[in-house]
């Protein structure tokens, strides 16, 4: 039932924001399979003129294997949509993300996207970060830094960190940018915009899997076969 979930979350995402002669952020994940398949669909179906731009090796393969155009942001610096999956997302739209261990190239490719669009089944939805999500926010890190930033987030944070560690290779998970990364398995609620900011000040830290304000829409796929979408609250 979540594989049906995602693909209708994906479909509506890909149906509804995406146009000729634009430039796409593809993100990283389960998610974003049948998202890339519906969009060469479209591609071929269309004649559109689509360059994509991926947030990982995972998503430049798809990319590839789609036969769709790709691209970097040296060349295409400023992207007109991202499309990209979350680990959570509460109820003012602030998303965990990283499970995959991507989160430094998505969060990039999101930030510069004019509109930030998000898929995910109805399992992701919380009110509040934490309560479906329970492996932790993911959190990126030079290696040589990993102890000192571990001990660093439990002393100003509280709860703990943990070092990611490979499921079929001996030794830590490695990022496509040679990174570690720890997930921190937070013991209370926050104000996630600060927190975001403190723990991006430690050194040795590359990025977090917190998405703070940064999402535009996020379509749900529901049990049902149904797709709830909800979008940003104007300011």
């Amino acid at each position: 039932m979540s594989e049906e979930a995602k693909r209708a979350a994906a479909w509506a995402a890909v149906d509804n924001h995406v146009k000729n002669n634009q430039v796409l952020g593809i993100g990283s994940g389960s998610t974003i399979v049948p998202a890339v398949h519906r969009l060469a669909e479209r591609v071929r179906q269309e004649k559109l003129n689509i360059v994509c731009i991926p947030t990982s090796f995972q998503a430049r393969q798809l990319i590839l294997q789609h036969g769709l155009t790709l691209s970097d942001l040296d060349r295409h610096p400023e992207l007109d949509v991202a499309i990209d999956g979350a680990d959570e997302v509460d109820s003012e739209l602030s998303l965990i993300k990283g499970g995959g261990g991507c989160l430094t190239q998505e969060k990039i490719v999101a930030g510069y996207a004019k509109c930030f669009i998000v898929i995910a089944d109805y399992r992701k939805n919380s009110k509040n970060l934490g309560e479906q999500w329970k492996k932790g926010i993911p959190i990126e890190v030079i290696p040589m830094a990993y102890v000192p930033v571990t001990r660093a987030l439990t002393r100003n944070f509280g709860g703990v960190a943990e070092l990611r560690m490979a499921v079929r290779k001996a030794g830590p998970v490695v990022t496509d940018n040679g990174n570690f990364i720890l997930d921190w398995k937070f013991d209370k609620a926050h104000k996630w915009n600060e927190v975001n900011t403190a723990i991006k000040m430690i050194p040795g830290v590359v990025e977090t899997g917190l998405f703070i304000n940064m999402a535009d829409v996020v379509y749900f796929g529901m049990e049902d076969g149904s797709v709830s979408a909800r979008e940003k609250l104007a300011l």
